[in-house]
């Protein structure tokens, strides 16, 4: 008697192809470039900025960025002056039309990204809805 559950080898379906946009989800400006670039001189050889939008913070969803020296296949790799930033694909759909930039205020200086996707942010700007 077969297993009601068992699949043979033309059950199995491989996976859609990862579909890359011909437009990067997110643009980095002149300023936050060259933050970066001071930022990454000081970190291993290969160093690059990941930009992720993960589930939280008080408006829904937050941007989470991280310093990391491998690209993982399916990234999208935006270049500006010798710097990389990462977006991971299920991050991508999220920033999509944004900016990141590199601002100096009255009250400290920070990466923020400017998303036209959000309806709402929070006050510190690290976290949005849509």
């Amino acid at each position: 008697m077969t297993p009601k559950f068992a699949l043979s080898a033309t059950d199995i379906v491989a996976p859609p192809p990862v579909v890359r946009p011909e437009k990067p989800p997110l643009a980095v400006t002149e300023s936050a470039a060259k933050r970066l670039a001071f930022i990454l001189s000081r970190e291993k050889p290969g160093a690059m900025m990941r930009v992720a939008v993960e589930g939280g913070g008080c408006s829904g969803f937050q941007y989470r960025y991280s310093i990391e020296t491998e690209v993982k296949p399916d990234d999208l790799s935006i270049e500006r002056e010798g710097i990389t930033v990462l977006v991971d694909p299920v991050s991508a759909p999220y920033l999509e039309g944004s900016e990141l930039d590199f601002v100096t205020e009255l009250l400290g200086q920070s990466f923020q990204i400017r998303n036209p996707q959000a309806t709402a942010s929070c006050g510190c700007g690290t976290s949005f809805s849509l």
